[in-house]
């Protein structure tokens, strides 16, 4: 279906790369809805979740908590707010760094690696759906014309 029909526009775009704006816009909203119903019954939420991510790609080392937030994907997210929430779910430790004092280190717990490992399985089979719609090699090329949309 075009984003046109999606969105029940009638009148054609003032220009190709407003349409791709709006379609960018309005197919990462449907990639995140997708992707929550995904950790909702895990009790994420994408920031969580991309919390988590970052603390498995460094794992066993830790984080501080200003490293998490230039590597969130979504710099409006409080990254100190939602390791307090990963902490209170015991998917997280958080410790006072030995060089700063000032400093938190966050590092995730195996309980945090282990939610992790059911999810790769669920997002497997969201992957496998995609697919269906894109070819490896699209999928490539896309990501390709976003990272050249970025730059």
């Amino acid at each position: 279906m075009s984003i046109e029909a999606d969105i029940k526009q009638t009148t054609p775009f003032k220009t190709p790369y407003h349409r791709v704006m709006v379609n960018l816009m309005y197919t990462s909203n449907w990639v995140a809805d997708s992707q929550m119903r995904v950790l909702k019954p895990f009790g994420l939420t994408l920031q969580q979740y991309n919390v988590l991510r970052i603390l498995r790609g460094q794992h066993p080392n830790p984080v501080k908590v200003s490293d998490i937030t230039e590597r969130m994907l979504d710099k409006m997210s409080n990254a100190s707010r939602l390791v307090d929430k990963l902490v209170a779910k015991k998917l997280v430790l958080r410790t006072e760094c030995p060089s700063d004092r000032r400093a938190v280190d966050v590092v995730i717990t195996d309980q945090g690696l282990a939610l992790l490992k059911r999810l790769d399985t669920h997002q497997a089979k969201w992957d496998l759906t995609q697919a269906d719609k894109l070819t490896e090699e699209e999928a490539n090329y896309l990501s390709q014309l976003l990272d050249r949309l970025r730059a």
